[in-house]
């Protein structure tokens, strides 16, 4: 992107080219950031607990509502619960973490990552103690909802948090990393739930087990120190006394990298203020600038990714999971939660190895290469329904080799891309708008899911999950570009 006389941005290079006349701009291209190990380590793993509790709501909801639904081990004589009421405990989070989206629209930019991050932890709180002594199905649902609210704040400021607080380097890694806790609270999440399931009530305990990490989230959280760079977008929009303001981002910079970068930190965050203005974040963001020039294009990649990331079919695909497997001779693996296990185990593994790739290989690579096997997955996966169903390891190998693909492709990079390709004066708001249209195209995808099965059959469905796969990579091709490397501020002046 290039800038006009009147200081806005228009097209100028193809998404993966760099403007080479900006470059003297910038004392260096942040090729390397000094930072302690020990230190990225806590700046990281507090917010990534957001994550954690959001995937083991996932895997714990699958388990709870059998016992809810069991006579003899729900402990409730509000048991007999309808298709809907169920509906109402399994999405109530996924509608609240809607609305949560809609609040870090207003308040993100107000309170700042931390303390978003420290209310989400409040709901978390909340949310999962009312759930878990809910006296009916009434107040069940108002504690799901409540529980919601913190998942789409934490899943909005998280990211945001990580991705400026870690050194350029390392980016990419920490944030594919909190998709890794996201499925490792899910696996958690099956696995207590198994446990758990055969025990009267046990529905309370597995959503009660949710309550120690949100206290811990919160104090971690209650520590860290604020974003350096959302204190420097502060002081250059006048919120504060730029001096006070400074010293204070130079303290909180020395904090998350440790003693490596203490020498030099101010140059550090003079750089960062500097390029600051240089890219107009002295004002404050409107909600009409999200619709022009690099907000525009930033929008249109990050909340691109995140639709694409659900309509090409992730929730439906897994909905088969359980029959695939049955229909290959796996009569063990029948039961919901072993398969479900067994398949947060490959996510497991198939993310650790995005998040060790991710800052060597880059984003767009693993996003092209992903989302090509999930292509050829889903075009086997529709021909198994169509003409195949006499070979069900054709199934089974395209259920594997989908769940693989997008786990090293949309599964941590739609996540990381959403994180940093936003400018910072519109990031809290950029990034709300990319997670409403994430969780709301899960949501609609999740509840078109069957009527659309109903309507043209499993084999037509998957084909054009297929074929929105292609247009995704042709998006990706022509749209996204790469960010590897680079520093947050290099992001927004030389790609967009």
């Amino acid at each position: 992107m290039e800038k006009d006389d009147k200081g806005n941005f228009s097209a100028g290079k193809s998404s993966g080219e760099i403007d080479s006349t900006l470059e003297p701009l910038f004392k260096q291209n942040h090729p390397s950031e000094n930072y302690s190990v020990l230190s990225a380590i806590l700046p990281f793993l507090f917010p990534a607990l957001g994550g954690l509790l959001y995937g083991y709501d996932i895997g714990a909801t699958s388990c709870a509502t059998i016992s809810i639904e069991s006579a003899t081990l729900s402990g409730i004589s509000w048991y007999n619960l309808s298709s809907v009421e169920i509906g109402l405990i399994t999405s109530g989070s996924l509608y609240g973490a809607l609305i949560g989206s809609v609040l870090a629209f207003n308040i993100a930019d107000f309170l700042g990552r931390r303390r978003e991050l420290i209310l989400s932890s409040l709901l978390y709180l909340v949310g999962a103690l009312v759930t878990a002594v809910a006296p009916d199905l009434i107040i069940m649902v108002i504690g799901r909802f409540v529980f919601g609210i913190g998942i789409g704040l934490a899943m909005h400021a998280a990211p945001m948090y990580i991705a400026e607080t870690a050194a350029s380097q390392i980016r990419g890694r920490l944030i594919s990393l909190k998709e890794f806790f996201i499925v490792l609270g899910m696996v958690g999440g099956y696995g207590l739930g198994s446990l758990l399931v055969d025990l009267v009530a046990g529905w309370r305990y597995m959503y009660g087990a949710s309550m120690p990490l949100a206290v811990i989230m919160g104090i971690g959280m209650w520590w860290l120190p604020a974003s350096p760079r959302w204190l420097l977008l502060c002081a250059i929009q006048g919120k504060g006394d730029m001096q006070d303001l400074r010293e204070t981002a130079i303290s909180c910079l020395c904090r998350l990298r440790g003693e490596a970068i203490r020498d030099s930190a101010p140059e550090q965050v003079d750089e960062i203020l500097a390029e600051l203005a240089y890219v107009g974040d002295e004002k404050e963001a409107t909600l009409g600038e999200m619709f022009h020039g690099k907000c525009l294009k930033a929008l249109t990649i990050g909340a691109g990714l995140v639709l694409f990331q659900q309509i090409t079919g992730q929730p439906s695909v897994l909905y088969y999971a359980a029959s695939i497997l049955q229909s290959a001779g796996f009569s063990e693996a029948s039961d919901a939660t072993r398969v479900s296990i067994l398949l947060g185990l490959l996510k497991l593994i198939m993310t650790g190895v995005a998040v060790l790739v991710v800052d060597r290989l880059g984003r767009r690579p693993l996003l092209l290469g992903g989302v090509s096997g999930m292509v050829v997955s889903l075009l086997l996966l529709g021909s198994y329904y169509l003409f195949l169903d006499d070979a069900p390891a054709v199934a089974v190998v395209a259920l594997l080799l989908y769940v693989g693909c997008y786990q090293l492709s949309f599964g941590p990079i739609g996540w990381l891309m959403i994180s940093e390709i936003f400018p910072l004066r519109l990031r809290g708001r950029g990034l709300s708008i990319a997670v409403l249209v994430n969780f709301g195209s899960n949501a609609l995808v999740t509840f078109a899911f069957s009527p659309l099965k109903a309507l043209l059959g499993a084999a037509l469905l998957f084909y054009i999950f297929g074929a929105i796969a292609v247009l995704s990579l042709i998006f990706i091709f022509f749209v996204v570009p790469e960010t590897k490397g680079l520093s947050l501020e290099d992001i927004e002046a030389k790609l967009l």
